[in-house]
């Protein structure tokens, strides 16, 4: 068999390889649209939901899930960026920082449910926060940090030396240059990793079954006070989240319309990873064209 030969057959393997996963995530996505999409409605997207009668929805759910999301975000988003400038920018080339980087690797790939579960003894146990929002926003933090601080860290790297020596050249310190050149170069990057790790977030279930909890009492939107347990700001309620919903009514079964209602939140669940990864690539660009003046 000739090297030529020997080149089709891997090319059209490789081709081949690459259609079938591709037809797998298409036929999986489009069963999910096809049976939830129908299902989708204004008073499903904002009713409460229904434990023994048929006809409820998904708001209070879907006001969690965005809610959590911001909070795990706004915690973890600081700490991250403060890291991954520190990994390279300031951090010597030694073994404790190799050792720092193999543990974010190793802390990236942990199970969603052993992060829940150390949720669970640490902050609602241990520091009695109880199910609740800000329990299942601490577990996030502690599942979005290492993801977060790597893809910081990698944007940074991805910035040319020649910027920070015409920094310094100019006469600017070394946090100067970072924060007025190399930070802003890389913050099309930045703010697509930050997009593309809220989509994994919202989707998230097992860690947060175990620390913001399995139930979405009923919330006065009328109430804007976040120390009124009632009130939909109220950190310390528990909150149930859309895909810990999913989850829910599948494994209890009380609910007359579960397989619709399942359906239709998971539908709503995939249109909005889907709109985080469009949204990431297309602020990725314009923010890219903006700040290149392309």
């Amino acid at each position: 068999m000739n090297a030529k030969r020997t080149d089709k057959m891997a090319t059209g393997i490789l081709y081949g390889v690459a259609a079938f996963v591709v037809i797998i995530l298409v036929a999986l996505l489009g069963y999910i649209l096809i049976q939830g999409v129908p299902k989708i409605s204004w008073h499903f997207l904002t009713s409460p939901a229904l434990a023994f009668e048929a006809g409820g929805g998904i708001g209070i759910q879907l006001f969690n899930s965005f809610y959590l999301l911001f909070l795990a975000l706004l915690i973890s988003l600081p700490i991250s960026l403060g890291a991954g400038i520190y990994l390279n920018e300031y951090a010597p080339q030694n073994t404790v920082t190799g050792l720092i980087r193999t543990t974010i690797e190793i802390l990236s790939s942990l199970p969603s449910v052993v992060v829940g579960l150390f949720g669970y003894l640490f902050f609602v146990v241990q520091f009695k926060l109880g199910f609740s929002i800000l329990s299942g926003a601490f577990a996030l933090t502690v599942f979005n940090l290492p993801i977060l601080t790597r893809s910081i860290e990698e944007a940074l790297a991805n910035i040319s030396d020649n910027q920070r020596e015409a920094g310094y050249a100019l006469g600017l310190s070394r946090w100067e240059t970072v924060t007025k050149i190399v930070v802003p170069a890389a913050l099309p990057s930045i703010i697509t990793g930050v997009v593309l790790s809220a989509g994994r977030i919202f989707g998230e279930a097992a860690a947060l079954i175990y620390t913001a909890g399995q139930s979405a009492p009923a919330l006065d939107f009328t109430n804007w006070n976040p120390f009124d347990i009632s009130s939909p700001l109220s950190p310390l309620r528990p909150a149930e989240t859309l895909a810990v919903h999913i989850w829910k009514i599948n494994s209890e079964g009380i609910m007359p319309d579960a397989k619709a209602v399942s359906a239709g939140a998971s539908a709503v669940l995939i249109i909005a990873v889907l709109l985080f990864n469009f949204l990431a690539r297309w602020l990725g660009k314009r923010l890219y064209k903006h700040l290149t003046a392309e």
